[in-house]
């Protein structure tokens, strides 16, 4: 095995994935069978300078050069060789946001990340104008905003991009971005698969009066969909990428992809009728949708998969936090009574107990709210356990009902999609943080969507993995073959999952939760306007 790794590596075999998310930055070395060979991570926070949460330059090249150095160090740790040359490389990161150069490449304003939500005025007329969702986040919502603003740079610019998009434009030259990332910065035309002309039209005729000197289609990347090549690794792009000088340039990259997309990938999500959810601090679901909706939703955004088919997003911002503090209380009491507990028993004893409460939680209501919650409307949060004096109110009740409201949000998003549009999902994938104590997350998840849920064992690959597939598939598929059928075939075809499908007392169970959710939301409000 390690003899065959070795040759691999040596003949540039071998396929590179990095991906930035918000708080590590991790580069995969992917072998000739798809499955991980080496990596190497990063850590790092973002920073909230001048009401904008952002991450500097500096930091996005010293952590992309520490990702990589440690992942060449492994494999030469393993494979006794240096890594000089791989068969191709793919970049992916924090979807949406908002990066505006000017005319020498010059940076205008520190990078907006998807996280500032300061783009209300804008993300509303947009909407209205468009007739099509366009979040706060979005790069549009973000350049508009600035334009309503009257900032002094927006005459300057002369390119505008994301996270991904930066990166691969000073590691190649090339001013692309992969069809799914593109999504989150301007609505994608599903027939051409680029962005929507008609839109770009009514935005430059909105910004008209401003007398800017460019139109956006001057400024956008070029969109291109999974599998063409995007462009090669330059001399500069090499030293960028490896300080030491050892890999050298020629290498084709992929279009550089959202964390969206390369999440879709990870869980083989990319074909019609399958879904994802991903379920950590924060929780959303994509579902790759067989037809457009019948109109606007605020709770919907709509993106795309990495091959350009429409996606369903509904999105979460509160999803585990609270349950982990919860969890942290019971450490404390067992410290307290002299025990000392692993914290893996301890998850996984309580998340099991919550499978032997009663289907409804016993009456119990919980909101895990620590921040605001744009589906259920809250500008803040106030996390809150409340009963009725005849609840059956026992451990394995509690446990259950804040796994239950870990998902309340996202299922108010979801009763969109499933009931009133209609949808219809043969599966959904499940990876994250609430899937790990086995079977507990999963039985719950397929509760609440009354969907089979599915979770592989490679759901903690994550997306750098994912965008080393994407690459993988540029360079490795056949003629007429799709990203589906690749993945299928050549990457999932002998990794094990298993599935749970919904059960009967457990859907009713929460559907009879939700109606007490739902009336409770007028208590979460008074507990917001009044704990101050």
């Amino acid at each position: 095995m390690s003899f065959d790794v070795r040759n691999a590596i040596q003949s540039g075999k071998t396929v590179l994935g990095i991906e930035l998310g918000s708080t590590r930055i991790k580069a995969v070395l992917i072998g000739e069978d798809n499955a991980p060979i080496a990596s190497g991570s990063h850590d790092w926070e973002n920073s909230y300078v001048n009401n904008i949460w952002t991450y500097s330059l500096e930091d996005i090249w010293k952590g992309i050069q520490d990702s990589y150095q440690k992942m060449a160090e492994e494999v030469k740790q393993q494979y006794g060789v240096n890594l000089q040359s791989v068969g191709a490389i793919g970049f992916s990161a924090m979807m949406h946001g908002y990066m505006a150069f000017d005319k020498d490449g010059e940076l205008l304003v520190p990078f907006r990340t998807w996280r500032n939500n300061i783009t209300e005025q804008a993300s509303k007329v947009l909407t209205e104008l468009f007739n099509y969702q366009i979040p706060q986040r979005w790069s549009i919502a973000h350049l508009y905003q600035a334009i309503l603003n009257q900032e002094e740079h927006i005459t300057d610019i002369s390119f505008q991009t994301t996270l991904a998009g930066y990166i691969h434009w000073k590691l190649t030259g090339e001013k692309v971005l992969g069809v799914g990332e593109a999504s989150g910065v301007f609505p994608i035309d599903l027939n051409t698969k680029n962005f929507n002309q008609t839109m770009i039209e009514q935005f430059n005729e909105l910004i008209a009066a401003e007398q800017l000197p460019w139109k956006l289609e001057d400024i956008l990347p070029k969109v291109l969909s999974a599998g063409e090549n995007a462009g090669v690794l330059t001399e500069e792009g090499a030293k960028l990428l490896d300080v030491t000088g050892e890999l050298k340039a020629g290498i084709p990259l992929c279009p550089p992809e959202g964390d969206a997309g390369t999440g879709m990938v990870a869980t083989n999500s990319v074909a019609k009728r399958t879904g994802n959810v991903s379920a950590g601090t924060s929780v959303f679901a994509m579902v790759v949708l067989e037809k457009e909706l019948s109109k606007v939703y605020s709770e919907i955004d709509l993106v795309t998969t990495p091959t350009g088919n429409l996606v369903a997003m509904a999105h979460s911002n509160n999803c585990s936090s609270d349950l982990n503090a919860w969890v942290g209380l019971f450490d404390e009491f067992s410290k307290a009574m002299g025990m000392d507990i692993d914290m893996n028993k301890l998850y996984g004893t309580l998340y099991s107990l919550a499978l032997q409460g009663d289907p409804d939680c016993g009456g119990l209501l919980a909101y895990g709210y620590l921040s605001g919650e744009h589906i259920t409307h809250f500008e803040e949060g106030r996390p809150l356990f409340v009963r009725s004096s005849d609840s059956n109110f026992n451990l394995a009740n509690f446990m259950r009902v804040h796994l239950f409201t870990a998902l309340g949000a996202l299922k108010i998003g979801m009763d969109i999609l499933l009931k009133q549009e209609k949808v219809e999902l043969d599966v959904i994938l499940g990876h994250g943080g609430l899937f790990k104590t086995k079977g507990v997350g999963q039985n719950i998840m397929a509760a609440a969507l009354n969907v089979p849920v599915s979770v592989m064992e490679t759901a903690g690959e994550g997306g750098a993995w994912g965008i080393a597939l994407l690459a993988s598939y540029m360079v490795n598929k056949s003629q007429y073959e799709t990203l589906e059928e690749y993945l299928s075939s050549h990457v999932f075809a002998e990794r094990a999952g298993t599935t749970v499908s919904p059960v009967q007392k457990d859907v009713e169970g929460y559907e009879s939760f939700m109606k007490r959710y739902t009336n409770g939301l007028a208590i979460e409000r008074a507990a917001i306007d009044n704990l101050k």
